[in-house]
């Protein structure tokens, strides 16, 4: 289980690297919901989302001989930017598999942090199978989207923010792909704001989550059809349903 500490170990490796981003007042929100309503602005993180965090985290704690490997990712783009800059930062090779079809500002995005792409399928699960023979043939490590507990601690730094910026927080709505960052919200605002309600989102026809909680064990989705590519995951990570799963998170 990653605790507290391992959580407090990501935040000082990320000093410096990921921005501490603001929470935000959203009045039309506020209005609809009869209540203060604030936005974690993670789209002003470096590389644009919160996938930096994770990213620097697992690839900072690979050993020297690890990182002469190099490292390799599978993402629709927000990972693959953060895998990049952050192999970037440290001086690691990195490779990044996209699905057929990723947006071209994100792979240049990619590709400018230094990443080399390959493309293979049509969604992430589709690039991470090519990700993982990849990793097999060459000895590159995975540096998984969202299944790996350095990445979820890396995650976990939103939720730490997020209670130490607003304590008296009662509900936290989370995009949810794979689960990571629901995850490590979960265990972010443990400390701060144990009360809270943390409630995961999913794209209607991409919602891999509900049907796994109601089995007890993650099921992957036979098919997905959905415009926010970054989200369609059809099978939740084994560490993060665990986490999602014990926390008694409810989804919309």
């Amino acid at each position: 289980m990653i605790d507290a500490g391992a959580v407090t170990a990501a935040q000082a490796r990320l000093a410096g690297v990921a921005f501490r981003t603001p929470a935000v007042p959203a009045r039309w929100l506020s209005d609809i919901v009869g209540g203060p309503v604030y936005l974690k602005c993670e789209n002003l993180q470096r590389t644009g989302s919160f996938k930096i965090r994770g990213a620097y985290n697992r690839i900072s704690l690979l050993s020297p001989e690890e990182r002469t490997r190099g490292v390799v990712a599978a993402s629709a783009g927000n990972h693959a930017q953060g895998v990049a800059l952050a192999a970037q930062l440290l001086g690691v090779k990195s490779t990044v598999f996209m699905p057929e079809g990723a947006t071209l500002p994100k792979i240049q995005a990619t590709v400018a942090y230094g990443a080399t792409v390959e493309f293979s399928g049509h969604t992430v699960d589709e690039a991470l199978t090519a990700a993982r023979a990849h990793s097999d043939r060459t000895g590159a490590v995975l540096i998984h989207p969202f299944d790996h507990p350095d990445i979820v601690a890396g995650q976990a730094t939103v939720g730490r923010e997020i209670a130490e910026q607003h304590p008296e927080v009662r509900t936290v709505v989370v995009c949810t792909g794979g689960g990571g960052l629901l995850a490590g919200v979960c265990l972010g605002l443990a400390d701060g704001a144990p009360a809270a309600r943390v409630v995961g989102v999913q794209s209607r026809d991409a919602a891999s989550y509900p049907p796994s909680l109601a089995a007890g064990r993650p099921i992957p989705l036979t098919s997905m059809n959905t415009m926010a590519d970054g989200i369609a995951v059809a099978r939740p990570g084994d560490l993060p349903f665990g986490i999602i799963a014990d926390a008694g998170v409810s989804f919309r």
